[in-house]
């Protein structure tokens, strides 16, 4: 569970707008905002709901203007950022906040305490919020909801047709705007029909992106409860009408090991819907994308026994191949899947593998043969945007102009910033573990396993000669063309169950590794010494994104990281040593939550999206099978 519970740090701005937090509600919707209150990213809201889940996600109520009147004196309770103005200044009451199932803030109004928990319903569109008089002495809370409907890339300005229609029936405020319902549930309020406009919010959080950082928001009506000692405030807001008040038992204020934090933290990215189960790939922006799902799937099914929602994700990807080949992502609003990725098909096929070993089951093997199959035989005569097996060596190559097929993916206009055509070598140290994947499936069917295993054997024979360069001291990034740039990449082909890269030569390149990219908080994209270096992550998003795979660093490598020192060294306690970060990881940025990205250089400031689902799934994946390495060794003696 994540805290703060020093009032002196609760009641600093610059401390309480930095820190976000956030609660999921298993459909691809969220809650989300900072400890003080305010809504520093136009994602921010109380309910942010997916309307097409898991995706079409839409900021329906923004925020809650709340004063208190006690005593005779007036308090405003909520933050709220305006162009060149904080208003009101609710954070310079707040004694403590903690998230643990629901987002707790607990306030002294003088002599006055008071408690405000928000809490999402799980599988539905939906949050109730609360507010609870502590106090010896009655509270009027007089709430101004303000609410819109906006699609949660976009900003939302005053418009004269919103909403479409506004009904008021008892204890209920229905809002309508684009067929999207805004149901306010408020039993036991006096409400006043005054609506109106509340201008300029400003989220810093944009303006240091270089985004357009305004909002307007739009205040339906005014509630007021009156409420004597013990008494509390309760508002349901959902897309469905008439729906209870969902509040969960309060969280625990234990301390836990940090496996089961990591445990907690990763359910969040699990959603499961009509249409499919699969992995949001990151919070507030990131839906589904094929990559991130399969990298992050071990951590979030297998590590934790979702053994079945692990076979529902593959088979939910394997429905959409096109020529051997799963989609990039899924498009946020309709359209067809994209598939412009090289990897995340050999993803699919070692999460595949991995949620076999973890239980067997010979109806989806047969499955999974199939589509290894169809991988296999795309891959062999070549498919989208040139990937294909080079015939002469076994290796993979991709890449067409203006496309960015690794997960080094970033583009700013029609410059693709790390391109890697040719044979990048993480593509083919995953290409030789799909084969052989292949050959230990079909040998286990009692299929014909030869066309796997030999071409697994010709792309193993001149893997090590390709890509080892001795004048380095560390293996190439990618090969036809060459690239020596020192890169991260090489230790996934260290790290697979079916690593083609071992050994001395592995070793030695692992130890540059060590000690030219690793850091606290993940692993530099390139070495510090190039000259295409860039150590900080920062600027407007171009210029992010020109640093966003030169430099900058990522927690997710982590994980393969400390597979590869297990399977090339077998040193668990430098393994571990290495993990040592990641409790303070969870209590920055996105509380309960890795960050995307750091920087470069120190002192390493945390970036990009807050919670990203492979960072704390590989974080978690590594501890355990750190735990593994140890069980197993017990077990010899």
């Amino acid at each position: 569970m994540a805290a703060l519970t020093d009032p002196k740090l609760c009641r600093d701005y610059a401390v309480g707008s930095r820190l976000e937090w956030i609660l999921t509600n298993g459909l691809g919707g969220y809650a989300m905002g900072t400890v003080s209150g305010s809504n520093t990213r136009r994602y921010h809201g109380l309910l942010v709901a997916a309307t097409s889940p898991p995706t079409d996600r839409m900021v329906l109520l923004a925020a809650m203007e709340a004063h208190i009147l006690v005593e005779g004196k007036l308090f405003g309770v909520s933050t709220n950022q305006y162009v060149g103005a904080v208003h009101p200044q609710g954070y310079t009451y707040l004694q403590s906040f903690h998230i643990d199932g629901a987002a707790v803030w607990e306030y002294r109004l003088g002599d006055h305490p008071m408690r405000r928990t928000l809490s999402l319903h799980p599988g539905k569109n939906a949050c109730t919020l609360v507010y609870e008089n502590l106090a010896t002495e009655p509270m009027l809370v007089t709430l101004r909801p303000l609410v819109c409907h906006k699609f949660y890339h976009d900003n939302f300005r005053v418009t004269d047709f919103y909403p479409q229609y506004l009904v008021f029936p008892d204890d209920r405020t229905v809002l309508v705007h684009n067929d999207v319902k805004l149901s306010l549930d408020h039993p036991g309020a006096d409400r006043t029909a005054t609506t109106g406009w509340y201008y300029r919010f400003e989220h810093p959080r944009e303006i240091e992106r270089g985004l357009d950082p305004l909002d307007d928001l739009y205040c339906p009506c005014e509630l007021r409860y009156y409420l004597d000692p013990g008494e509390k405030a309760m508002l349901v807001a959902s897309t469905e009408e008439g729906l209870e008040p969902y509040v969960p038992q309060m969280p625990s204020l234990n301390e836990e090991p940090l496996v089961s934090r990591l445990e907690r933290a990763v359910a969040k990215y699990l959603v499961s819907t009509p249409t499919r189960t699969t992995i949001m790939a990151g919070y507030p922006w990131f839906t589904d994308w094929g990559r991130d799902t399969m990298v992050s799937l071990p951590g979030v099914c297998l590590t934790t026994g979702k053994v079945e929602e692990a076979r529902s994700i593959l088979r939910s990807y394997a429905r959409e191949m096109s020529q051997g080949l799963i989609p990039n992502r899924f498009a946020d609003r309709g359209g067809s899947p994209e598939y412009n990725t090289v990897d995340a098909t050999l993803w699919f096929v070692n999460s595949a593998y991995l949620t076999l070993q973890s239980a067997w089951d010979e109806a989806f093997a047969l499955e999974v043969m199939g589509w290894i199959a169809e991988v296999y035989e795309w891959h062999m005569k070549g498919t989208h945007y040139g990937i294909a097996v080079d015939p002469e060596d076994g290796l993979l190559r991709q890449g067409v102009d203006g496309y960015q097929l690794t997960w080094m993916d970033a583009k700013v206009g029609d410059w693709v910033v790390t391109p890697r055509h040719g044979k990048p070598i993480e593509v083919n140290g995953l290409w030789v573990n799909a084969l052989r994947v292949g050959e230990w499936l079909a040998s286990k069917l009692g299929q014909g396993a030869t066309p796997y295993s030999s071409a697994a054997d010709l792309a193993e024979k001149h893997f090590e000669e390709k890509y080892w360069k001795a004048s380095l001291g560390h293996f190439l990034d990618t090969v036809d063309p060459d690239d020596g740039s020192l890169r991260p990449n090489q230790l996934i082909a260290m790290a697979l169950p079916f690593a083609p890269l071992k050994g001395e030569k592995a070793e030695a390149a692992l130890a540059k590794i060590r000690t030219h990219l690793l850091t606290p908080n993940g692993l530099r994209t390139l070495g510090p010494n190039d000259p295409g270096y860039h150590g900080k992550y920062e600027g407007t998003m171009p210029e992010r994104d020109a640093a966003y795979h030169r430099g900058t660093v990522w927690p997710w490598l982590i994980g393969p990281y400390v597979s590869a020192v297990l399977r090339v060294t077998g040193d668990k306690s430098l393994a571990a040593q290495d993990l040592r970060q990641v409790d303070a990881w969870l209590e920055h940025y996105g509380l309960e939550g890795v960050a995307e990205v750091y920087d470069g250089d120190e002192p390493q400031s945390p970036g990009g999206c807050p919670w990203q689902a492979w960072s704390v799934a590989e974080a978690l994946r590594a501890l355990k099978e750190i735990e593994a390495w140890h069980d197993a060794e017990l077990g010899k003696t």
